[in-house]
């Protein structure tokens, strides 16, 4: 078993630290939050992300939770940099976090490998390999191992996953990171650093362009009165395309999507490239949202002064992510147009910036729902499933509802007497 040292204390780097530790790796945690590692060594989970308290809570013996590089360090074999990336204001990946590891690992001669997980541009790791021979680190290995992990489910993910990619060029580094994964039920993918770069934004950029196809196809179902419902699940039933990733709705958000359609973008443009394809599924996205405004601006006749309620703030069920959620896009819209908005959510963090400041938040369906003139449903929670709509139906100034995620049945809410709207559906 080794010993680990994991920099970040985000989705990534707790998922990956507390799934080391329950493979009986030792593992030390380095945040620069106080308040997260407060949390931690107070047995507190700072995300919400089903089973990893448990499994923090069981392994707590081989886990350490520090702000400080070198207590991290101590003894460490293995460095993963599992850093955020975000995007800079000119589309490229902020990368500072990145080297800010990467500047703290010298003199930490004891060092066998240095493993980025954090999503980089491709061509990263040759830049790192040359920051760590000029700092006396040339017999430190390196790996590129992206995670593939989906928020609510990130855990099983990580011990079950479709693929481990290992991008080296050593073959001790290569084994060293392959036996770190002895246990995890899933296959071995090596590969050189660069193409294991590109495996996770090429990953990305796909889920999303299906995503993205099927959302135009719905505008056509729309427009001829078939069923994207139907389609999509005929479509899936191709062996040849599978059903993953046809749902069509109001555009995918996150922590991934946007930042990895954006990164992979910018490095087409640092090359020379222009990348058609990709451009057309992030404009396809942008557009899922306003139509959902103007189908409900078309329905009550205009939004200034319409009290609207947004059903789900998180970008998916399952989670307390709100980075770059499709609702935030809605809300802002619905205030720019003059209503006023109310919004229910079960996980997402209170204090939540603008446009949620400029919200009125409920406790339940129910209660954001009281008094509205219409609602917009943003996240597909199963609790909106159970919501007794008939009761609701009698509190809402103007039953009408626009569904984002096809999450209901359309018969049912028409039958209850609701002005029911979807996306693709007739």
């Amino acid at each position: 078993m080794r010993k680990i040292a994991v920099f970040g204390a985000g989705y990534i780097g707790l998922v990956t630290a507390a799934c080391l530790a329950e493979l009986g790796h030792t593992v030390a945690v380095r945040d620069i939050q106080d308040e997260r590692i407060r949390l931690l060594k107070a047995g507190r989970v700072p995300i919400h992300e089903p089973g990893l308290g448990e499994l923090i809570t069981g392994n707590a013996e081989r886990l350490t939770f520090t702000l400080s590089a070198e207590e991290a360090l101590a003894g460490t074999e293995i460095v993963y940099v599992c850093v955020d990336t975000p995007p800079t204001a000119a589309g490229d990946a902020d990368l500072s976090r990145v080297w800010s590891v990467i500047g703290s690992l010298k003199g930490a001669e004891h060092l066998k490998a240095v493993v980025v997980k954090s999503t980089v541009p491709v061509g990263t790791g040759a830049r790192v390999r040359a920051v760590l021979d000029e700092s006396d680190l040339a017999h430190v290995g390196y790996a590129s191992n992206p995670e593939f992990t989906a928020e609510g489910q990130a855990v099983a993910d990580f011990m079950r996953p479709d693929r481990v990619v290992v991008g080296a060029s050593d073959e001790g580094v290569i084994r060293l990171v392959t036996e770190l994964h002895e246990g995890v039920d899933g296959p071995v993918e090596v590969m050189d650093v660069a193409s294991a770069e590109m495996v996770k934004l090429a990953s990305n950029a796909m889920l999303m362009t299906r995503i993205s196809f099927m959302n135009e196809i719905a505008v056509l179902c729309e427009l001829t009165g078939a069923d994207v419902e139907q389609v999509s699940r005929a479509v899936g039933l191709d062996h040849r395309i599978g059903p993953h990733f046809l749902r069509a709705g109001i555009g995918w958000g996150g922590s991934c999507f946007p930042k990895d359609s954006e990164a992979l973008k910018q490095l087409a443009s640092n090359t020379g490239h222009h990348t058609q394809l990709l451009n057309a599924a992030i404009e396809v996205n942008n557009l899922q949202k306003r139509r959902a405004i103007q189908k409900l601006k078309d329905a009550l006749g205009g939004l200034g002064g319409a009290k609207i309620a947004v059903l789900g703030m998180t970008f998916k069920p399952g989670t307390d992510d709100m980075r770059e959620a499709p609702s935030t896009v809605l809300a802002a819209r619905l205030l720019a147009e003059g209503a006023k908005v109310t919004c229910w959510d079960p996980l997402a963090p209170d204090g939540q910036p603008e446009p949620w400041a400029s919200a009125v938040r409920h406790g339940s369906p129910q209660e954001a729902l009281a008094g509205a003139d219409a609602a917009i449903l943003a996240t597909a929670w199963p609790e909106l499933r159970d919501v007794p709509w008939a009761d609701v139906r009698d509190t809402m100034r103007r039953p009408v509802l626009f569904d984002g995620r096809n999450h209901l049945d359309p018969a049912t809410m028409r039958a209850l007497g609701f002005t029911y709207m979807s996306v693709g559906r007739p």
